[in-house]
């Protein structure tokens, strides 16, 4: 009898176009395992609203294991050294997983016994693409080219006609694990949100009707017009090459702007591996000496707590923070300014924003954030300048975000549209005034710049 086969699911919870599953179901018997690793050196635990989207995910993955007529084992301490035991245990013939882009798993992974790495976390293998003197890319246009010149990705794998399960040890249980929020639960509003392989692929279906329009809507937060797909391919519910394919099937053409966010996601990975401290420390040295606010000064505090909680005095930023609270997604057009209001406006640094960012956000992650936050910053490898500064009010009119400052503003819901925008100096209906004038925040922002310059 063929000895059993370790499947360790990390960020590629699914059972469609899982390498990992595939190749182990069709070595031996399997065993399905998920370990919590909050101990391990170097890794990051997770926020508090990833956590909850990890609760779900792990429920219906294991609901969909069991389906089959198998489970989800359950562990938690160490990763290496528990797969160790387990490998030993059960006479494990190897652990197979799919290759994750943390810095954090190259050394963890070199301690896993008979560890076999499977592809599927990104459009193209990792180390793939170059540019023409053999480097790295630094810069997306060239990479996006590389990445249209190698091709399509692979077409999915369906999940396996069959599993065949090995017997499993006594894990732990998920509830066990307190994942979700319970005093307060301030989770409450997450309901829209369906964690689990069944509710990407829904996501994925509900949005391909929109998909045409994209390039246009993406950027008018009152609207639909973005895919919200994010926090299931950060936690692999769906495979990149599966959202890939589907929407070229149903846009052709049509679907390349949207295939393009697809590869900013290889991208940014692909960063992660040269600038694996990208959520620590910025990518241009001359970033390191700005003259931040102090955050433990009154006012730096109280500035920092009024951009946390959505009360700034700008509708649009407050907007999508009070947004990012409440759901934990916020609307890619408003990350950007609001993460602009943070860096630039208050001078505040980005580390602060970051560090909110990945406690916040259902779809946290490593590659992405720090990308994003230093993309706003001009830090990053291949980001805006740093003169960039996001005007809240123009950005507000510009993309038309009066109805979503009404839903997540409800103190200016009385205002027309056309007024909705602010300023508002008097502060109607318990709403603030603004904390800093906007263009004092610009001329300052843009001083401290040029002495790092100079």
């Amino acid at each position: 009898m063929a000895a059993p086969q370790i499947v360790w699911f990390r960020n590629d919870l699914r059972l469609s176009d899982q390498a990992a599953l595939r190749a182990a179901a069709e070595a031996g018997p399997i065993v399905p395992v998920f370990v919590l690793d909050e101990e391990s050196p170097d890794i990051r635990p997770m926020g508090g609203a990833s956590r909850w989207w990890l609760h779900h995910s792990l429920s219906a993955l294991d609901a969909s294991l069991r389906k089959r007529g198998g489970r989800l084992l359950l562990l938690r301490g160490r990763a290496a050294a528990l797969l160790a035991q387990l490998a030993e245990r059960i006479g494990a013939g190897a652990v197979h997983a799919i290759q994750q882009a943390e810095p954090w798993w190259p050394g963890l992974e070199a301690e896993v016994p008979r560890l076999q790495l499977h592809l599927g976390q990104t459009l193209v293998p990792p180390g793939l693409l170059h540019t023409k003197t053999g480097g790295r890319f630094r810069v997306f246009t060239p990479f996006w080219r590389a990445l249209n010149e190698w091709g399509d990705p692979p077409l999915p794998a369906p999940a396996p006609a069959e599993l065949v399960f090995a017997p499993l040890p006594d894990g732990e249980a998920l509830a066990d694990w307190e994942l979700l929020p319970s005093h307060p639960n301030w989770a409450s509003g997450f309901g829209d949100w369906t964690p689990g392989e069944a509710g990407a692929l829904g996501m994925l279906e509900d949005f391909l009707p929109r998909l045409r329009g994209y390039a246009v809507a993406r950027d008018f937060p009152s609207q639909e017009g973005t895919s919200r797909l994010s926090p299931h391919l950060h936690f692999g519910e769906i495979s990149p090459a599966q959202a890939w394919h589907a929407a070229l099937a149903h846009a052709g053409p049509d679907a390349e702007a949207w295939l393009r966010q697809l590869a900013w996601r290889d991208f940014a990975q692909e960063t992660l591996g040269q600038f694996p401290d990208t959520a620590s420390r910025a990518h241009r040295d001359e970033f390191e000496r700005m003259p931040w606010t102090e955050v433990t000064s009154k006012e730096g505090a109280a500035q920092l707590a009024a951009w946390q909680c959505g009360r700034t005095g700008y509708p649009l930023v407050d907007a999508g923070m009070r947004q990012l609270w409440e759901t934990g997604w916020m609307h890619n057009r408003v990350r950007m300014v609001a993460a602009s209001f943070l860096a630039k406006h208050l001078l505040i640094d980005w580390r602060h924003g970051e560090r909110w960012f990945w406690d916040t956000l259902v779809d946290a992650d490593l590659a992405n954030n720090g990308m994003g936050w230093q993309w706003v910053m001009g830090s990053g490898v291949d980001s805006a300048p740093y003169f960039r500064i996001f005007a809240p009010l123009r950005q507000s009119a510009k993309f038309d975000a009066a109805g979503y400052i009404r839903r997540w503003v409800p103190e200016l819901a009385g205002f027309e549209d056309g007024a909705m925008h602010g300023p508002f100096p008097d502060g109607p209906n318990g709403y603030p005034p603004p904390i800093i004038a906007h263009g004092f925040a610009r001329e300052r922002a843009l001083a401290a710049y040029a002495k790092l310059k100079a």
